[in-house]
């Protein structure tokens, strides 16, 4: 009787705590929002631009290191990826200027790129078998989740007694800390054929099939949604919310303003997500990952609308969080499983990357646009409705794709 391969491998428990690390540091920048505005006296859009350029140079950055993994090894894109997530936090510590932050942030996105999901889910799509790579990739999603959870809460709390220039330093250490976890993280072998397939090849084939293109347009709206809400939705929560009843539940344990609550919604988004991310893995090693998109894709158009036509209430503010928790990162098992099935995963990290760095031109978007709105119209009410309709187009895309492996495809 043939032996069942393995789920949790060392490849994929040492690719959980790093992206688990990292992705809680990058969900907490939306709590630094206020502070730093309120210390330098700078308008929104300053540091939103600095988030914005964040997430753009990760999206650059990710098929670079994908590039780079597959050329020189993971682990040295990964300890390369560390060393300038470490350097644009410590340099963004000493930044008294908003144009000394939006540069350092290059650096954080690159350092997001090579410890982030790029890097990791390629790795760990190679080391899975064929059974197990959808599952295994949505855990490998669920622990950036699992980081998001605390990410944001921590930062609140460390910035109860600390100054945010410290935190950043603290968060800098921490992310160095998770290279001693990288002897674990050992290549999986390639396979002859897929050794001889060149990445000029593969990028030309991919690039010629509409199906990339639509998968690339598709996530460029998740990007959108998610960035936004991480750098804006703490600071949206604070300003627009209802005040907290002191003698409710939410006062009881400790929420007692809504800039607490703010930085409770992006943890509760995160912990929802964990569910809702494993349950898209398990989905997506069963049914269509295409449909199962055009389905995640609409449910949070729906659940996005309903939150802003209706008033923004500490209740409303928990329910939309795990509503849309749910949905979060359920995308990115089932995005990345589709560019390995259709493409293969020689060269999953750099094709992904590619995709990613659509995703990565919506955030851009999201964050920039979120601080350049609030600026004009004194709310995020009219950004929103943006993310709405992006999100409504990218659920109508992912339905033409080919989903056929790329030799079948005529």
């Amino acid at each position: 009787m043939e032996q069942r391969a393995p789920l949790f491998t060392p490849v994929l428990l040492v690719g959980c705590a790093i992206i688990l690390v990292s992705f809680a540091i990058r969900a907490s920048f939306g709590v630094f929002q206020i502070p730093i505005a309120d210390e330098f006296g700078w308008a929104r859009a300053e540091f939103s631009l600095a988030i914005a350029i964040q997430n753009l140079a990760w999206g650059i950055g990710q098929p670079i290191f994908g590039a780079i993994a597959e050329k020189i090894g993971d682990r040295k894109a990964i300890i390369l990826g560390a060393l300038f997530y470490a350097a644009g936090l410590v340099l963004s510590s000493f930044a008294i200027t908003p144009t000394a932050h939006q540069f350092y942030e290059v650096l954080v996105g690159f350092g997001i790129a090579g410890t982030g999901f790029g890097v990791i889910l390629a790795v760990v799509g190679r080391a899975s078998s064929d059974e197990n790579r959808s599952m295994s990739l949505a855990i490998a999603t669920a622990a950036g989740s699992g980081g998001q959870i605390f990410g944001a809460p921590l930062a609140e709390w460390m910035l109860g007694f600390m100054t945010w220039q410290s935190t950043f330093t603290v968060f800098a250490a921490a992310i160095l800390a998770t290279l001693l976890l990288l002897p674990m993280m050992r290549a999986p072998s390639i396979s002859k054929v897929e050794l001889e397939e060149s990445l000029g090849a593969i990028l030309v084939k991919a690039f010629k099939d509409p199906s990339y293109t639509l998968i690339a347009l598709g996530f460029f709206s998740c990007g959108y949604q998610l960035g936004f809400m991480t750098a804006h939705f703490p600071a949206m929560i604070t300003e627009m919310c209802g005040a907290i009843d002191p003698s409710g539940m939410l006062a009881s344990l400790g929420v007692s303003t809504t800039s607490a609550l703010g930085a409770i919604a992006i943890s509760l988004i995160g912990l929802a997500n964990i569910g809702g991310t494993l349950l898209a893995g398990w989905a997506g090693s069963r049914y269509s990952k295409k449909y199962l998109l055009a389905g995640i894709y609409t449910c949070r158009t729906i659940v996005a609308a309903v939150f802003i036509l209706m008033p923004i209430t500490p209740t409303s503010v928990i329910i939309f969080s795990i509503a849309m928790g749910s949905l979060w990162l359920a995308t990115v098992p089932l995005t990345s499983g589709l560019v390995a099935y259709i493409y293969g995963v020689r060269y999953m990290g750099t094709l992904y990357g590619i995709v990613f760095f659509s995703h990565q031109l919506g955030s851009f978007l999201g964050v920039w646009l979120g601080g350049r709105m609030y600026d004009t119209f004194g709310d995020y009410t009219m950004v929103w409705w943006i993310g709405i309709g992006v999100g409504a187009l990218s659920a109508v895309l992912h339905i033409p794709v080919r989903e056929r492996p790329l030799g079948a495809i005529a």
